[in-house]
């Protein structure tokens, strides 16, 4: 049942006509794109609109606005999508309610949708939610997480992360370290403290700049303690951030875990890598940043010994710049799944980070000086070049012309950098000229998509948030909005790219996503309406990815004749051989169909749309 007080009407919702599925504020573009597919999977399938749309009022069942659909592009083929389009816009209707989009001619609707202030608050709470499902050694009582996936503390049996043990050492009871709790990085269980501390990083800057988006009833333990609840995960992560830390203040760079369904079940040792210096800046910018807002969050006493820790962290990496941990190759094969190590320019990316939060928190001029001396070594400044897979980089720099006694010409420079980068052609020429007809156009499709959809729409938020560019402040933040709509549905699989969130509004949503808890054969957690209980809601998935393919191994090479056979198990067209935009299916085939680099999940991703959408829940 739709989270609406309005049955589903009779009519069938058709793939063609796609709507944000949660809905639209009531001051905002609402644009219905209507889809005739020209190539990719769906080609044989066609749809010709009818000459006149209407807006259903679903209570009275009345048309409350009629228009025609006007073709995108004259009726041009999109390349990123294989589709051609027409829009639907009804944006002068302002009216609260619950609506869908009708073709009288085709018998065809759109997802039931409601215009509201709030529309997005629902979807929010699920959204972070998603963190609390990802918590190690916790335990998720029925209370907090209904008895679908309600599941005991994971990871603490023996030689797991109360006594984790290093990694070239595992039979050395000298190394252990209690390294319990901290978030399941994506689909699969490892920490990572690079991603770890960037995650603790946006989740506090989601709720920093926009905190009345957040409240204290997301139904997790700690709701009601009069902390907003976001800065209540944070806090989790943060707690195991600070186990990760060693006494000279490196910190050490990932905590590899065992992998079962449910996590609980998973028997596996727990073993850690070296500190590194990559790890140890991203932790000082955790742990300075982490200082700063949870004193505003009321936490000073938490807050205030997270200074010595940045602090330390940050004098260590600056007597030791560039100590390496390169996880799962060669000798440390096993440990972890991704890499977390960086190259050296990202690495001094961090270093310059850890910087600017060390500034915020301090005021010391020393800090300041660091950053007025290596600022321009970011691409934005180099290139005049604003792109969403450098957003983090962009965010820091305008971050600091924030603060306080931020040198004046080294702000100046900033902001005229981003100000021009945006008006290029990927930014605001892009908008301007329409050129995607999902209104949410990325240059590049590579894997982790959707958060590279978040990322440009922040992007954009930033001109408002940072006071750049006052001509154009409305809008950037409707082109934002429309990232948040091709999340929501406005994109070729008329899918909204989160997991299972039938009951809060979505009629066509992930039905599953690579997860080690939510796995391929699970009789609980596997596919929604096939397993008992799907996954669990709220997770954003990794997107459309042009670069997907099967093993390596496939189609002979894979070990054994039953499992060569699994490279042709099931159709992998698509996601591959598709336009960009249809570079997706809704599967979660482990080795060697290897779905994870479409569908499975991460906390990065998560928590850039939970940045995105907080701009726009209220």
């Amino acid at each position: 049942m739709k989270d609406t007080d309005a049955p589903l009407p009779d009519i069938a919702r058709s793939d063609f006509i796609v709507v944000d599925q949660f809905g639209y504020l009531p001051v905002s573009d609402k644009i219905a794109v209507i889809r005739d597919p020209q190539t990719g999977y769906d080609a044989d399938q066609s749809f010709a609109p009818g000459e006149q749309y209407a807006l259903i009022d679903a209570i009275s069942e009345e048309a409350v606005f009629t228009a025609a659909p006007t073709p995108w592009n004259n009726g041009a083929t999109d390349a990123s999508s294989g589709d051609r389009a027409w829009w639907f816009d009804f944006s002068s209707v302002e009216t609260p309610g619950i609506y869908y989009v009708l073709d009288t001619a085709n018998n065809a609707r759109s997802a039931q949708f409601r215009i509201s202030s709030t529309v997005y608050r629902t979807v929010l709470k699920q959204a972070v939610r998603a963190f609390f499902y990802q918590r190690a050694g916790f335990e998720k009582t029925a209370a907090h997480a209904k008895e679908a996936w309600a599941d005991a503390a994971s990871h603490l049996g023996p030689l797991q992360d109360k006594n984790a043990r290093h990694w070239n050492a595992p039979n050395d009871a000298s190394t252990e370290r209690d390294l319990s709790g901290g978030w399941y990085d994506a689909g699969d269980y490892n920490k990572y403290t690079n991603w770890h501390s960037d995650y603790i990083v946006f989740l506090l800057r989601a709720w920093e700049q926009n905190p009345e988006a957040f409240s204290d009833d997301y139904d997790i333990p700690e709701s009601g303690n009069g902390i907003p609840d976001i800065v209540d995960e944070a806090r989790f992560g943060m707690d195991w951030l600070i186990k990760m830390q060693e006494d000279d203040g490196s910190v050490l760079s990932i905590l590899s875990l065992g992998h079962a369904s449910p996590p609980s079940a998973a028997t596996g040792p727990s073993l850690y890598g070296d500190a590194s210096t990559s790890a140890t800046l991203n932790a000082a910018s955790a742990f300075a940043y982490g200082a700063l807002v949870f004193a505003k969050a009321g936490l000073t006493d938490y807050a205030t010994p997270l200074r010595a820790r940045a602090e330390n962290a940050w004098a260590w990496a600056t007597a030791n710049p560039a100590v390496l941990f390169r996880n799962n190759e060669g000798a440390t094969s096993g440990i972890g799944a991704g890499q977390q190590e960086v190259d050296d320019h990202t690495r001094e990316m961090f270093r310059l980070q850890a910087a600017i939060h060390l500034y915020a928190l301090t005021g010391e001029a020393s800090y300041r000086d660091y950053i007025d001396s290596h600022y321009a070594d970011v691409h934005l400044i180099e290139w005049t070049f604003a792109f969403p897979f450098e957003e983090r980089e962009q965010e820091m720099l305008l971050y600091y012309t924030s603060l306080p006694n931020a040198t004046a010409s080294v702000v100046s420079h900033i902001r005229e950098k981003y100000e021009a980068a945006m008006q290029g052609d990927e930014n605001f020429t892009a908008f301007d000229n329409k050129v995607d007809p999902y209104l949410a156009h990325i240059k590049d499709y590579t894997w982790g998509s959707n958060s590279t959809k978040s990322r440009q729409g922040s992007m954009y938020m930033a001109v408002p948030i940072y006071d750049l560019l006052p001509a154009r402040q409305a809008d950037a933040r409707r082109a934002a909005a429309h990232y948040l709509h091709y999340l929501h549905g406005v994109n070729p699989q008329a899918m909204v790219y989160l997991s299972n969130m039938y009951e809060f509004g979505a009629e066509k949503s992930v039905n599953e996503f690579f997860h080690a808890w939510f796995a391929d054969q699970s009789p609980q957690w596997d596919r929604v309406g096939v397993s008992t209980y799907g996954p669990a809601p709220g997770f954003l998935t990794g997107g459309p990815n042009p670069s997907y393919d099967v093993d390596g191994c496939c189609p002979s090479g894979c070990g054994s004749t039953e499992n060569n056979a699994l490279c042709t198990s099931e159709s992998t067209s698509p996601p591959a051989g598709q336009p960009n935009q249809k570079s997706y299916k809704d599967f979660n085939s482990g080795w060697p169909l290897n779905s994870w680099s479409v569908t499975e999940n991460s906390n990065g991703y998560q928590v850039q749309y939970i940045r995105l959408l907080a701009n726009f829940a209220r």
